[in-house]
């Protein structure tokens, strides 16, 4: 795989190499289009100045400091995020721990101490809506007027709308992820979806039955819906693998009902046990049912797979990102 770009934390200046650069900020949650137009606007900016292009984003989500109690379905955790933000070229990304003390910095604070103590930043990109410091104080017009006391650039990008003039969002794709609706929320990412883990010991009955599974266990807020899944494996190394993949909850003792996701990898013998994948999906084939023997069962995964290769068959690549992605 490429090497990951640099994880750095927004809590110290940064080194000299990086200072300078253009920065774009946001959450970036799934890193769906709607970013990438904040992301490439960034990247052209800094190509044209000759500068590194950063990324500054924040861990954990604001959303899990001011709704503790409602699980977020988080679409790129920080290493699929940084992953994907390789892949459209950035040096750095700039993670700003996001809690209670950060939460309550003024909007003066957040410039002076992050965008220019600390980032040194020549020009900052971001989308219209940004708002920023305690109480969301400072906005658009704030982050302009101090880019000009500070001497900064200042791009704010407009809102990006889908084919059907709908604004892009990563609600938008949670919902839909969450519903199956596989093919829906890949037009909105501009790439496959896809799911970076360890790969797990597991309960061996997949093997007993001919479908030997790579297994992993996902955070317990992961919206997808339940079921099965055309998908691709990127192995450590590069390589892809065709395969068909359950996703499910599991509930164990000792596991608590962890969501699994669970790859039966096509015209392959080797082990996975240990190995970060990365699984891609290309479409959601049906929901999970339970079976009368496992006759039925194994009949049904025979199909799954035939369907699954058929599917895998023909498929192209989205865009660029998708290309590097899942190709």
């Amino acid at each position: 795989m490429t090497a990951i770009i640099e994880r750095i934390s927004a809590t110290a200046p940064l080194p000299a190499r990086l200072r300078g650069g253009v920065v774009a900020i946001g959450n970036f949650d799934g890193v769906h289009r709607g970013h990438q137009a904040v992301l490439e606007r960034a990247l052209a900016e800094a190509r044209r100045r000759g500068v590194p292009a950063l990324v500054l984003t924040f861990e954990p989500h604001p959303r899990k400091l001011f709704r503790p109690d409602t699980p977020l379905f988080v679409l790129t955790p920080p290493p699929m995020k940084a992953r994907l933000l390789t892949l459209l070229g950035f040096a750095a990304v700039v993670e700003q721990p996001f809690d209670r003390a950060f939460a309550n910095l003024s909007a003066e604070d957040f410039v002076t101490g992050v965008l220019d103590r600390n980032l040194g930043v020549t020009h900052a990109v971001t989308g219209f809506d940004f708002h920023f410091g305690k109480d969301r104080q400072g906005g658009p017009a704030y982050l302009m007027a101090a880019g000009e006391h500070h001497g900064f650039g200042v791009t704010l990008v407009d809102a990006f709308r889908d084919e059907g003039a709908e604004v892009v969002s990563s609600s938008r794709i949670r919902a839909l992820l969450c519903e199956g609706a596989t093919a829906e929320a890949v037009g909105l990412l501009g790439y496959r979806y896809t799911i970076e883990a360890e790969v797990i010991g597991g309960q061996q009955l997949g093997r007993t039955l001919g479908f030997p599974t790579a297994n992993m266990s996902l955070s317990p807020e992961t919206g997808l819906r339940e079921g099965i899944y055309a998908v691709r494996l990127r192995r450590a190394d590069g390589t892809l693998h065709d395969g068909v993949a359950s996703f499910g909850r599991r509930p164990t003792v000792d596991a608590n009902g962890a969501p699994l996701l669970e790859t039966f990898v096509f015209d392959f013998s080797g082990d996975l046990y240990g190995e970060t994948c990365a699984v891609s999906l290309f479409g959601f084939l049906r929901p999970e049912v339970k079976f009368d023997g496992l006759d039925a069962l194994v009949a049904q995964m025979k199909h799954d797979e035939a369907e699954a290769r058929a599917l895998l068959a023909g498929v192209k690549p989205l865009s660029e990102l998708d290309a590097r992605v899942a190709f």
